[in-house]
């Protein structure tokens, strides 16, 4: 099964953008975590649905985070971590940003719900795409979770 059709899979199963990008992140890894799938559903539509950051662009930020972010008392953040977000945030802008009018799921979706059926998969396929080109570049293995310095 490819990323797309993994995506309406979760889609038709009740999940939001940046849910389903942490599942697909995590299944990269070959692992399951329903706690942070859990809590990346407060990311869901703008931060809880208020409609402010695109939960494709803050869940993108929160996988790389899975990958190079401290999560144990004895590890280290990897220092490369809040370049890939900022590269992150700076591509979304210049591309999503300048197509839709904004960051915020309010701008991309003008209140027009019927636009989240086209908008929301293609961003969060496009920020999933980035996600993984900025881990390899970066020196991440996608399959695995070990840090790197």
């Amino acid at each position: 099964m490819d990323d797309l059709d993994r995506m309406r899979e979760l889609k038709q199963q009740g999940f939001f953008c940046s849910q389903i990008l942490m599942t697909l992140g995590l299944e990269l890894q070959g692992k399951e975590n329903p706690d942070l799938v859990r809590a990346m559903n407060g990311l869901a539509g703008g931060l809880g649905f208020t409609g402010e950051t695109c939960g494709a662009l803050t869940g993108g930020a929160c996988l790389l985070g899975v990958y190079a972010g401290k999560g144990q008392p004895d590890e280290e953040e990897d220092l490369k971590l809040n370049f890939m977000i900022e590269d992150l945030v700076k591509w979304f802008k210049a591309g999503y940003g300048q197509e839709y009018g904004g960051i915020r799921c309010e701008e991309i979706l003008g209140g027009k719900m019927q636009f989240q059926a086209t908008r929301c998969p293609t961003m969060v396929a496009g920020t999933l795409q980035k996600v993984k080109e900025l881990l390899v570049e970066n020196g991440f293995e996608l399959a695995g979770s070990d840090y790197n310095d």
